[in-house]
């Protein structure tokens, strides 16, 4: 049995406002559809997770989604059915099939599971529900009676062969929801409990919702991180991202940046997953010279693939020289841009320790950080 997720991620969002299609835009730090094709990911149940995308969605697709092993994209047609049509159409050998709006990226696992259980049972196709709890009008004010109506969700799961047969009946070419089809051919559908966290980012306003419900489902937690290294020969330093000019450089095994040494460091004991030397042991010649981004590029992305948000990042350059004032501006700029956070969720301060110690005395540069961040409180 072989169990695929295709994840229809080719429609332009217009109503979600100006700027990137939304599945591209960042919702707690990341691009909405890498959160979406994640949940299917970690999900057991799933062997194959792949996109239907947008043509013109090629470069976008690929960053967004970049390090995750997903099976090569479908082009999408003009309509979702068009798209969804072709996405099965390149799935041959496929047993099962979960069909999932890209704009949906708050799945959480159980509500999977529910879905696959259904289709286990032997139903054609399973469709997960809300109930729905406003009062319903039609235009001329008619009361609609709420009995026995829902709201439907995705993932919809079904039998691959079933629904591949559904979609090459239906030649409209008009529909927005699988499950319609299978009903429409006469077979079972199975509703499951949906989940509000699953909800579909339609509006502008959606993304201040959807946010709001990241929050409401994770924790608070903080981690701290400190580094030192020596001044040695050079006429330069690396700080916090930024090349600063100075009388030394630094005895290091990579680049020597104390500032993003530290706080890698904060952001990986904030989610406890071990220190830089565990990522990046010194006896490694792979990192001898590397450049310090990219560890803090590592950190970031795993706090972000264990579904955590990354807060707020906070600085302090201990030194007596150089002078850190005049470039706080251009390293908050830099940690901002490799943490993919807004320029006010990141500070970068500098002491001296009055002419005490090996700071004091010149002999080298220190850095102390907190990296404050979410993490879930379940698996969602």
């Amino acid at each position: 049995m072989t169990t695929l997720a295709l994840i229809v991620a080719g429609g332009r969002g217009a109503r979600a406002g100006e700027g990137l299609p939304k599945q591209y835009r960042a919702l707690g730090g990341e691009p909405v559809i890498r959160r979406t094709v994640r949940a299917f990911l970690r999900h057991p149940g799933i062997d194959i997770v792949r996109c239907v995308i947008h043509p013109d969605d090629r470069a976008l697709y690929a960053a967004a989604t970049h390090g995750h092993p997903l099976a090569d994209p479908v082009m999408g047609r003009a309509t979702r059915q068009g798209s969804v049509r072709a996405g099965l159409e390149a799935s041959a050998g496929t047993t099962r099939v979960l069909i999932h709006d890209a704009a949906r990226p708050m799945v959480p696992h159980d509500m999977i599971g529910r879905v696959l259980g259904a289709i286990d049972a032997g139903a054609a196709g399973a469709c997960p529900v809300l109930p729905v709890t406003d009062t319903l009008v039609r235009d001329n004010g008619e009361g609609v009676p709420r009995l026995g109506l829902h709201r439907v969700q995705t993932p919809q799961g079904f039998d691959y062969a079933a629904i591949l047969a559904a979609h090459r009946a239906a030649p409209d070419d008009a529909a927005t929801d699988d499950a319609g089809l299978i009903y429409r051919a006469g077979l079972p559908v199975a509703l499951v409990r949906g989940e509000e966290m699953a909800m579909k980012l339609t509006e502008a306003q959606d993304f201040a919702r959807a946010e709001a419900l990241l929050a409401a489902h994770h924790i608070p937690r903080v981690g701290t991180g400190f580094d030192v290294h020596r001044f040695g020969p050079g006429e330069s330093l690396m700080i916090c991202g930024i090349t600063v000019a100075h009388t030394h450089g630094v005895v290091a095994h990579s680049d020597g940046d104390v500032g993003l040494h530290a706080l890698t460091d904060a952001l990986l004991g904030a989610a406890a997953l071990g220190d830089i030397g565990d990522h990046f042991p010194p006896s490694d010649m792979r990192w001898a010279g590397a450049a310090s981004d990219q560890f803090l590029a590592h950190a970031a992305a795993l706090v972000r693939e264990q579904g955590g948000i990354i807060d707020h990042a906070d600085i302090t350059i201990i030194c007596e020289r150089p002078k850190i004032g005049p470039h706080r501006a251009a390293m908050q700029a830099r940690i901002a841009s490799i943490l993919n956070l807004g320029p006010g969720a990141v500070s970068v301060k500098a002491t001296t320790t009055e002419g005490l110690g090996f700071t004091g005395r010149g002999e080298g540069i220190a850095a102390q950080a907190v990296a404050s961040i979410r993490m879930p409180r379940e698996e969602l």
